[in-house]
């Protein structure tokens, strides 16, 4: 008796093939495409399958190659696994917990005892070794139970099934050699497709990111499809490393980070503070063309301020412990009442208190709502550099970047509905000028739009409907490269955000613009018509630079810490080569001094080779020298911005350009 080969149909680049049923994705892409198709996956029916995976039916598939976005996402996935593998042959008492893929690489948490960088390259050796060993990694399918008895000694992999998976269905894992993982994948077929990779940092976590849960250790990885790809990665972060503002900011004295004062909390020394008022300034010049209002307020507030809002206590976990009344809490004390009691009795109101401000926003709204206001008023613009506070987990503060203490160049506009299209330009139109003074010029928009399916969002569709289009028809304005991108709303209104890439190709989300129907609601706030009506107003969030230190930390990386003239600390730095130039260079510093030029002299013994040395290392715009030829012949000599050495200009010359430069800010 014989019997019938079932046959598929599978579709593939625009055409249909024949192949018999049960064969492996990665078998029927090498017939069609051939031994280097550079395919790691494939999307079978939009759904992604492994190579491994067996057709059963007509499809249609498209090859997942590994340079690909999708490709290097499962790459650096199976490269998790890899590491987990050499994690838990070197250190048995390990438990692996996540692993994921992230942007550039991937890193997985283990909970285990601390490791050193010997301990990094142990494991990273290892990888390779298991890598060269071509193991396959293999799907496995596992009930409920199976899947629990595999991974009953690893109490994070059940917490994730408790959480994940239910009491009631299995799900998969993937194998490699003797290690197995709880995993959906799809993964690359063997160890062997794994060759460049290269392990990186450590650092610590918290389990689910939670600070009152166990420590983990995270081992940072990153992971590419070539050699030369992992060569330009390396290299770009060599050049990072160079750059780094933390490094940059110690080396220029721009600020410091003291222990005593709090982890998080930045002091800006003399010289960041002249960047920091520098920006203020610049930004303030173009808030007066606007018709913004500058305005002050302070930073705590009552806790029914953010009750009201919906910042306390649903955001409490981010924000700082409210301040609570002595007397209250020795009341509190004497009635033996615990923390949890008085957390919540704080939530539910019952006992008042203040909290450092989290946002800005509830005071701005409070000044709105303080008078009366008619439609003849709005639009109304408040602006503020508004310090305010998070409590931000200690592992991830970092630098200027990730702080608890931020200042942001805030605004909220109270407009009506047909303002708000204006208005969302005018934003726009503020961080264009700043990013093109600050030589930004490479930038993409994200304009975040509701989920149609969810119900998250307050607000009614019309509105939401006349937002949205508002924030596309400005955006559009641009003339730059913007996505769309359903679910990233905020709850209360659609937003536009500035992701920015530096001279090194990496992304900073800086400057953010939001559209807001909750907080007028929440607050109640109105307007008389000119029907003679009460109306609400929409608010409008935008900060362009977002939090100041994180700008300044990026811009001190941006450009390598030698800033343009108009923003330098420090502009010019006049050196003499003798003790004989030291009245001429008073006479130079003066005039520079006069114009409003910043300067720094140096007249003491050192050669002129060691105080060139020692203040290019400050990265002034300009470095002045003074010896004889320039005394006589009432001139300067000096290396500029590119460093080319300049000579025999009249003073007079060489102040008229140092100022047009900072008029200019080139």
């Amino acid at each position: 008796m014989s019997y019938a080969i079932k046959m598929i149909k599978v579709e593939c680049d625009g055409a249909v093939h024949e192949f018999s049923a049960k064969m492996r994705v990665g078998e029927v892409i090498k017939q069609i495409h051939g031994k280097k198709s550079g395919a790691i996956a494939a999307l079978v029916n939009g759904e992604e399958k492994d190579l491994s995976h067996l057709l059963s039916n007509n499809c249609e598939i498209e090859i997942i190659k590994d340079n690909s976005k999708e490709g290097l996402y499962i790459m650096r996935h199976s490269c998790a696994h890899l590491l987990a593998q050499a994690v838990t042959e070197l250190f048995p008492d390990a438990k692996p917990t996540i692993g994921p893929p992230i942007e550039n690489g991937f890193y997985y948490d283990f909970y285990m005892d601390p490791i050193n960088e010997e301990d990094l390259r142990k494991i990273e050796k290892l990888m390779k070794k298991i890598v060269k060993q071509n193991l396959p990694i293999e799907r496995e399918e596992h009930n409920n139970k199976t899947l629990r008895e595999m991974f009953s000694n690893n109490p994070f992999k059940m917490e994730i099934m408790d959480d994940k998976i239910g009491q009631e269905v299995g799900s998969s894992s993937y194998r490699q050699g003797k290690f197995v993982d709880l995993c959906r994948g799809p993964h690359v077929e063997s160890t062997a497709k794994l060759r460049w990779f290269k392990l990186t940092n450590t650092s610590q976590a918290f389990w689910r990111a939670d600070s009152s849960r166990e420590t983990l250790v995270r081992i940072y990885g990153m992971c590419y499809s070539s050699k030369e790809e992992l060569q330009a990665r390396e290299t770009l972060l060599r050049e990072a490393a160079k750059r780094d503002h933390r490094k940059l900011g110690k080396e220029l004295q721009l600020f410091h980070i003291d222990e005593m004062v709090g982890q998080g909390l930045i002091l800006w020394t003399p010289r960041g503070a002249v960047i920091r008022n520098e920006l203020q300034q610049f930004i303030s010049e173009h808030l007066n063309r606007q018709g913004y209002q500058q305005i002050y307020t302070p930073h705590i507030g009552k806790l029914d301020l953010y009750r009201t809002s919906g910042h306390f206590p649903y955001y409490q976990d981010s924000q700082y412990p409210p301040i609570v009344k002595r007397d209250t809490l020795r009341r509190l004390s004497d009635e033996e009442c615990s923390c949890g009691d008085l957390s919540n009795l704080m939530s539910e109101g019952e006992i008042d208190g203040y909290m450092l401000k989290p946002m800005n926003c509830p005071h701005h709204i409070r000044i709105y709502a303080s008078q009366p206001r008619s439609y003849r008023n709005l639009p109304l613009r408040l602006a503020e550099f508004g310090t305010v506070y998070r409590w931000e987990q200690s592992g991830e503060i970092s630098g200027m970047t990730r702080v608890r203490g931020f200042t942001q160049d805030d605004a909220h506009l109270f407009v009506t509905e047909d303002q708000i299209e204006q208005e969302l330009l005018g934003c726009i139109e503020l961080v264009k000028v700043i990013f093109g003074t600050l030589e930004m010029k490479d930038y993409r928009v994200r304009i975040g739009l509701r989920d149609s399916d969810s119900d998250k969002y307050v607000g009614n569709p019309e509105q939401w409907d006349k937002a949205e289009a508002a924030c596309r028809n400005a955006t559009a304005s641009l003339g730059v490269e913007f996505s769309e991108e359903p679910g990233e709303a905020a709850f209360y209104g659609p937003k536009i955000d500035f992701v920015v890439k530096d001279v090194l190709g990496r992304e900073w989300q800086l400057g953010t613009v939001q559209v807001d129907y909750n907080l007028p609601e929440r607050f109640n706030l109105t307007y008389t018509g000119s029907d003679g009506e009460k109306h609400r107003p929409v608010m409008i969030h935008r900060a362009p630079f977002g939090s100041m230190e994180r700008f300044c930390g990026v811009l001190i990386e941006h450009f390598n810490g030698m800033f343009p003239t108009w923003l330098s600390p420090t502009q010019v730095h006049i050196l003499t080569i003798s003790e004989k130039q030291i009245e001429y260079a008073n006479l130079v510093a003066k005039s520079l001094s006069e114009a409003g030029i910043r300067i720094e002299m140096d007249t003491g013994d050192d050669t002129i080779g060691k105080k060139l040395r020692t203040h290019r290392s400050m990265r002034p715009a300009y470095l002045v020298i003074l010896g004889d030829d320039e005394q006589k012949e009432r001139t300067i000599s000096f290396l500029g911005p590119d460093r080319e050495q300049v000579n025999g200009i009249p003073i007079d010359d060489f102040v008229s350009k140092v100022k047009s430069e900072i008029k200019s800010k080139n």
